[in-house]
């Protein structure tokens, strides 16, 4: 046997070094391409005379199918090879976070594969939004009640 401390020192010698550094850029400069995009897609929209707001939703949209699309062809994992957290802050990442293990497991069948998969990684964030905004909503209806407006 040996001895923690020991352990730890084989662990360190072993394990490679972080580039802590090199990483945080990538995932700022990727991070922040797909946010430039975003824009660009905005002026797009509302330079061919759709309204901001209107431009806003449809780049949602562009953006989540664009996530889908290519987490579907394969070319979004690799970016994110590279970008980390870079790729899941963005609403592409929850783009791929749906589809990636719906795409995974479309051998399974529609129900069975797709159906069940579809909410693996997303669901719980859902879930955990939609509790926490009825939680949310009960205490300021209580507190309304008692006459305490916060908003």
């Amino acid at each position: 046997m040996i001895s923690p401390q020991e352990y730890d020192k084989i662990v360190k010698k072993n394990s490679p070094k972080s580039k802590c550094f090199v990483n945080g850029l990538k995932a700022f400069l990727i991070g922040g391409a797909i946010c430039t995009i975003g824009q660009g897609l905005i002026n797009l929209y509302g330079a061919i005379g759709i309204e901001e707001q209107q431009a806003k939703t449809l780049t949602s949209v562009t953006l989540v199918f664009l996530g889908i699309l290519l987490t579907a062809i394969g070319v979004y994992d690799k970016i994110a090879k590279h970008a980390g957290a870079g790729t899941l802050v963005p609403i592409t990442g929850f783009a791929n976070a749906v589809s990636s293990p719906a795409i995974e497991f479309k051998s399974e069948g529609y129900v069975a594969g797709l159906g069940a998969k579809l909410f693996i990684i997303a669901g719980p964030v859902i879930v955990y939004g939609v509790s926490a905004s009825i939680i949310y909503g009960a205490v300021l209806w209580i507190l309304h009640m008692f006459g305490i407006t916060l908003f």
